[in-house]
């Protein structure tokens, strides 16, 4: 899949919403009715309006939404209706990134990719590089989305093998950075590292020093976000997406939900910006 003259990159797209927006802010949209407030309901079919109202009060406030895909697999075919609404939903200027961590044979990879790409329409998608290169070139071939490929999670239990170290003493994070860089030959690939161990971020920045970095953990897992936005900006002073879910959607879950929300998502918006400058 080559990139045409009349689609906008999602490293394009990205840029725009940042700066319109003055925010490296990135919305998760994970959805658990349990913790929905009353007045949306606590079943599956309140997915869609409890994401509308997130959407439409962070909007302005964010440079990407990210639905991660297990919280609507888990309700079969209604999740999956409500994932593609997501899409819909989501203002066109800003980018919705898919957080699947997708990885398998290439074949298999083709189908993932363009069920993401083609069906879905989302401009990015994450990937597990545990497969090899082959696993991920149905992804990479599509030049205009984003491929965010693992290479330190923010689990804690993320170094039993991302920590291990290979013959040449390179860690397993280091060696799939640096393959990221050989892989970047579109323009189109990012990688994944966790607010969660800043120390392991300002090593990859270092090594990926113009790969735009997806940054979980901040929030609900405890993630250090000065000293994680610290490690990950680039020389312009961006190139980081900085994501949270839990500490925005479910800042209350009374009436008021939705100032709850967008008051978190100021805060972190301007928490972000204030470790920049």
């Amino acid at each position: 899949m080559t990139t045409s003259a009349t689609v906008t990159r999602f490293t394009d797209k990205l840029r725009s919403a940042q700066e319109s927006n003055r925010s490296l802010l990135c919305v998760g949209l994970d959805p658990d009715p349990v913790r929905f407030p009353d007045s949306v309901g606590k079943s599956p079919d309140s997915i869609v309006a409890f994401n509308r109202a997130i959407i439409e009060a962070t909007a302005d406030l964010t440079c990407c939404y990210k639905p991660n895909l297990g919280f609507y697999l888990s309700y079969g075919a209604l999740g999956v209706e409500a994932l593609a609404q997501v899409r819909r939903d989501v203002p066109a200027h800003i980018p919705v990134l898919l957080d699947a961590k997708f990885g398998d044979m290439d074949i298999t990879s083709v189908g993932y990719a363009r069920a993401a790409f083609e069906t879905w329409n989302f401009d990015a998608s994450t990937v597990n590089p545990f497969l090899g290169h082959d696993a991920l070139l149905p992804f990479l071939a599509y030049q205009d989305r984003g491929i965010f490929i693992l290479a330190k999670t923010s689990n804690p239990g993320s170094g039993l093998l991302q920590d291990r170290r290979l013959d040449d003493d390179t860690t397993v994070t280091m060696a799939v950075v640096n393959h990221a860089n050989q892989w970047n030959t579109a323009g189109n690939v990012g990688l994944v590292v966790g607010a969660t161990y800043p120390a392991q971020m300002s090593e990859v920045r270092a090594a990926a020093p113009n790969l735009p970095i997806l940054v979980p953990g901040v929030g609900a897992q405890g993630g250090d976000l000065a000293a994680a936005v610290q490690a990950g900006l680039d020389a312009t002073r961006a190139g980081i997406i900085v994501s949270t879910s839990r500490a925005i959607c479910y800042a209350s879950s009374g009436p008021d939900y939705q100032d709850a929300a967008r008051a978190a998502a100021l805060t972190l918006r301007d928490q972000i910006e204030a470790a920049r400058a």
